[in-house]
């Protein structure tokens, strides 16, 4: 396949992710309208991102195992519409109940799209393409979130003094219930453009990967356990550490700095996509030019020393004196919090026999997922037991982001070499 071609199709799958990421994020900013129009608890709030990360994981390994098998295309497609009707039908919710299952729909559907996509991309790309393609994947997160931002600090704003609006057989829609309508909408298109991608042909399996089932997974981490191991632990608490931080730091400036969340949303959300853009795009290119220097171990590397530097910008963001020197540190902690991520996902297909891609993803999906689901509850809880007060949320933040993320540098330490060792195991499977 042509370059061209190869290039098409890592912008679909781009603009995937960037849709999935608007429709997952934009509940965060909308909890206050939300909780005044329909009388919710801040328990109630939190298990609209927690519900939807939980069931995000538990759906990820099925969805694997039948892209492991069947189109990866369909599979893409079939979830695009379902998360996007979902996130349509939250407009509609008419108590925490239903708003509660339709978030969990919104899961259900985007869990499809990461171990389909890995599966799709390492069967048309070749393994040194792979991180920046993954990359390039990364980028449509990091700028579906800024776009999150963006959008969801103009309709909290918007929302304080606008009235209700009432549609025919539907009924009266308050303007956060719209949100979620029109936020939605724009992933029908996307359904659409997956149809321009082909099915491609699966890679032969590598000797040693067998049918690719169940027990052919199981024994592919036996042996690479360390690996593994160090992978999916040193990542989920660097996911950890980067979820509390994107997920409060508009609390932060509200309660320490007084900025409205919805101010310091739409500058976030600018901030995240030029600097999460140019970060996750640099982090690629590091890593690129260190395998091509014949670095097996490149992409950990790179995530090691990336990852130290944003546990220092963190830090540096909750211990800014004022506003203005928080959103200075706010650029190069959004410059280095979603690199981590997209090599995550890169450093997989490359060590991992073709037919067992996407499930290997999944798995990843499943690990990860816990520290997207609590990151932000653990973070509260502490600041509500160990740190109360107005000030109390920042200590409780750079203590979680602190500890989670030194924790996550420390598995990838340990398995640094590990990894290079498996990489190399498949570089000399694929060259025999």
């Amino acid at each position: 396949m042509g370059n061209r071609y190869t290039s098409w199709v890592v912008f679909v799958l781009s603009l995937a992710m960037l849709v999935s990421f608007i429709d997952r994020q934009i509940v965060a900013l909308l909890v206050e309208p939300m909780k005044a129009d329909f009388g919710l608890t801040d328990l109630q709030a939190g298990w609209l991102y927690g519900g939807f990360a939980i069931f995000y994981a538990v759906a990820g390994f099925p969805l694997a195992w039948l892209a492991d098998r069947k189109s990866r295309r369909g599979i893409i497609a079939a979830g695009i519409f379902l998360w996007s009707l979902m996130t349509m039908a939250c407009g509609l919710a008419r108590s925490f109940w239903t708003l509660f299952i339709a978030r969990i729909g919104v899961g259900v559907g985007e869990a499809s799209l990461t171990p389909s996509t890995h599966s799709l991309l390492g069967d048309i790309l070749p393994r040194e393409r792979m991180p920046l393609a993954m990359s390039f994947f990364q980028i449509g997160a990091v700028i579906g979130s800024g776009l999150a931002f963006l959008i969801g600090g103009m309709v909290v704003e918007f929302v304080r003094y606008a009235p209700p609006v009432t549609w025919p057989i539907i009924g009266e829609l308050f303007a956060w219930q719209l949100t979620f309508i029109y936020v939605g909408a724009p992933g029908v298109l996307v359904v659409l453009l997956m149809f321009t991608i082909k099915e491609p042909r699966r890679q032969r399996p590598d000797s040693g990967a067998g049918s690719s089932g169940g027990r052919e997974l199981l024994g592919f981490y036996r042996n690479h356990w360390r690996t593994f191991l160090s992978h999916h632990a040193g990542f989920t608490f660097l996911v950890l550490a980067g979820y509390a931080f994107v997920f409060w730091t508009p609390s932060i400036f509200e309660r320490v700095h007084h900025v409205p969340a919805e101010q310091a949303a739409q500058v976030f959300g600018i901030i995240f996509i030029v600097a999460g853009t140019a970060g996750t795009l640099s982090a690629a290119w590091v890593a690129r030019k260190l395998m091509d220097r014949g670095r097996s171990d490149a992409i950990i590397l790179t995530t090691i020393f990336g990852s130290i530097g944003l546990i220092v910008a963190i830090a540096l963001t909750q211990l800014a004196p004022t506003a203005f020197w928080a959103y200075v540190a706010y650029v190069p902690a959004m410059f280095l919090v979603n690199s981590p991520f997209g090599l995550a996902q890169a450093a997989l297909p490359v060590i991992t026999p073709a037919p067992l891609r996407a499930r290997v993803a999944a798995v990843y999906l499943m690990v990860g997922a816990i520290g997207n689901a609590l990151g932000p509850p653990i973070t509260g809880w502490i600041s509500d037991t160990l740190f109360p007060g107005t000030d109390g949320l920042r200590w409780s933040l750079l203590s979680v982001t602190t500890i989670a993320g030194g924790i996550g540098v420390g598995f990838l330490a340990y398995g640094r070499r590990h990894y290079g060792v498996s990489y190399q195991s498949v570089t000399d499977r694929a060259n025999d």
